[in-house]
C-alpha cells in the first residue's frame, strides 16, 4: 500500500492547528517540515522559540489534534541531535533527519525508541547514496528529496531522484522509501514505479481546489 502524506510547513502554532485539523479523518499521517533558517533559508514554527512547543516538549501540553492524527517530523535543521528528544516527547510517530546536517548519529539513534518511533534519514539529490551506507541496519526508512533546493514548496522536480530510488530499492528491497519534494500527479506514478512506497506532497495537495479529492486521485493513480 502506497502512503500519501500531506506536508505542512507550519508558519506558527495557530496555522499548525488549522492545517492539522483539515486532515483529521482524511489521512492517518501528516508531515511537518521544521526549519531553523540555518540548514535551509526558511524558518518555521517553533523557531526561534515558541511557548507552546516548550510545553509540548515537556508533555505539559499536547500537539494540536494529537489524539486524532499522527505526524512525522522532517527536521531540516542544523544540529538535530539537540532537539530529537523533544520531538519524541512531542509525540512524533516518525522522525526524519537529514544525513547532510547530522553530526552524531549515535545521539539521534539513542533518543528514538526502536520499535515505537520510526527513524528515517533524508538524502538530497546531490548527495551520493554511499552517505547512507553506515546506517542502513539502524534506520527504519529513507526519505529521498525530489528537488534540488530543499525547504520550499513548489520547486521543480529533479529527475536524478528516480535513479537514486532505483538504486536504493536494489540495495534495500524491503525498506520503505519516502519521497518529499515535487510530488504531484505528473511525478507520482514514476516515483512508485522506481520503488517509492511513501509520497509526501505539499503544494499539490494544499493548493488544490479540493484537497480530499486530490489525495483520492493520487491514491488511485499509484495503487
Amino acid at each position: 500500500m502506497i502512503e500519501i502524506i500531506p506536508a505542512i510547513i507550519p508558519k506558527d502554532y495557530e496555522y499548525l492547528d488549522e492545517m492539522m485539523s483539515l486532515f483529521v479523518g482524511v489521512v492517518p499521517m501528516v508531515q511537518l517540515d521544521i526549519m531553523d533558517g540555518k540548514f535551509v533559508p526558511v524558518r518555521t514554527w517553533p523557531y526561534p522559540r515558541d511557548a507552546h512547543f516548550e510545553k509540548i516538549s515537556t508533555e505539559e501540553e499536547g500537539m494540536p489534534r494529537w489524539e486524532e492524527i499522527n505526524f512525522e517530523v522532517d527536521l531540516m535543521i542544523e544540529n538535530p541531535e539537540l532537539v530529537v528528544s523533544k520531538w519524541v516527547s512531542a509525540g512524533a510517530s516518525r522522525v526524519i533527519v537529514h544525513v547532510e546536517s547530522m553530526n552524531d548519529f549515535e545521539i539521534i539513534r539513542g533518543a528514538i525508541p526502536q520499535g515505537l518511533i520510526e527513524l528515517g534519514l533524508a538524502i538530497n539529490t546531490t548527495t551520493p547514496l554511499s552517505a547512507l551506507e553506515p546506517y542502513f541496519d539502524r534506520i527504519d526508512f529513507v526519505q529521498c528529496m525530489g528537488i534540488e533546493r530543499i525547504g520550499f514548496q513548489g520547486e521543480a522536480f529533479d529527475e536524478r531522484v528516480l535513479e537514486k530510488v532505483r538504486a536504493l530499492r536494489a540495495r534495500t528491497p524491503q525498506m520503505p522509501i519516502s519521497i518529499d519534494g515535487s510530488v504531484n500527479m505528473d511525478t507520482a506514478r514514476g516515483l512508485v514505479d522506481a520503488g517509492a512506497t511513501r509520497l509526501v506532497a505539499g503544494s499539490a495537495i494544499l493548493e488544490a481546489d479540493d484537497f480530499t479529492q486530490t489525495i483520492a486521485e493520487m491514491k488511485n493513480l499509484v495503487q
